[in-house]
């Protein structure tokens, strides 16, 4: 083989594998039957081998030219099916990426990020979108935000989890009246004795398995209070001593002096990211999660020594 066949070759050869016939082929691919046989010749020629016998009546594969089908026709399909995602990308990148957020997940990490994705996309303008943070996805399912930034906690069908652009340390918010707020740190096991908010119906399952469980490590069922419409609504409770809550460090609705944020040993950073639709394909999203990954994560950690107000 002298050189590599190019793209418009393998097109050409492919077609006239499918078609059998010069005239067919030509007019499938808008040629001329002698331009096809030309590029035929020449791809030949590059090959070193036949990949056709031709007669008068009839056109068929070689043995070679079999062989040589098997192995391209995958490879062109897999880098033309690239090349039109590509088109798409770059013809959507034009235009808007909308990007959903909760009152939990907006904050200087996202805008970092779309400030990473804007220098890479000068021709892409991103809106920010607020989305409800007991029903996250309902706007990412109807299509009226491309992508959500919120906890990586999922295990619907529908939605694709991407990349991680932050992790946070758990803590449990507390009154300063509490018992436990004058503690270093707290287990999951001390939430036995206490009560804390009960997420709503749709409020997503996999999130609240995560961030609110139904029991310590021991068994203990931990109790549930009053349905909050906020999470500000929550602090309140919390700042009167009427719950306390499981949440992450370094969040603006948690800046308040009536309240005490102690380390959890035993649970996990939580990851924030972005949650993309699986049925919905976006090159405004799919952009933004490259964007993403190639940001190192933010890490929002508590010092274990003492607690935080």
């Amino acid at each position: 083989m002298s050189m590599p066949a190019e793209l418009h070759e393998l097109r050409i050869f492919l077609a006239l594998a499918d078609e059998l016939h010069f005239g067919r082929a030509a007019q499938r691919l808008v040629l001329t039957p002698s331009r096809v046989s030309q590029v035929i010749r020449k791809l030949e020629r590059s090959l070193g081998a036949p990949l056709f016998e031709r007669t008068s009546r009839s056109v068929r594969l070689t043995a070679f030219g079999e062989q040589f089908l098997s192995s391209v026709r995958p490879a062109y399909e897999q880098l033309e099916e690239a090349l039109a995602g590509m088109r798409e990308l770059s013809a959507d990148l034009a235009g808007e990426v909308r990007v959903g957020f909760t009152a939990t997940t907006d904050g200087p990490v996202l805008s970092q990020l779309t400030e990473a994705f804007q220098a890479r996309h000068p021709g892409c303008r991103v809106s920010m979108h607020e989305v409800p943070v007991c029903d996250p996805y309902a706007a990412l399912r109807t299509g009226e935000v491309d992508v959500v930034a919120n906890w990586l906690a999922v295990r619907d069908a529908d939605l694709i989890k991407g990349p991680a652009i932050a992790y946070y340390d758990r803590v449990l918010a507390v009154s300063q009246r509490h018992r436990l707020a004058g503690r270093p740190s707290v287990s999951l096991e001390d939430l036995g004795e206490e009560t804390i908010a009960d997420p709503p119906p749709s409020f997503p399952a996999a999130l609240a398995d995560a961030l609110f469980p139904l029991r310590t490590p021991s068994g203990r069922p931990i109790r549930r209070a009053l349905v909050p419409r906020s999470p500000y609504e929550i602090m309140a409770h919390v700042a009167r001593g009427e719950i306390v809550q499981l949440t992450m460090i370094d969040l603006t609705f948690l800046q308040r002096n009536d309240v005490t944020l102690l380390p959890v040993r035993d649970l996990a950073p939580m990851p924030l990211g972005l949650i993309l639709a699986r049925y919905r394909p976006n090159a405004g999203a799919s952009a933004l999660a490259e964007a993403a990954r190639s940001l190192p994560p933010f890490r929002a950690t508590l010092p274990q020594a003492q607690p935080a107000r």
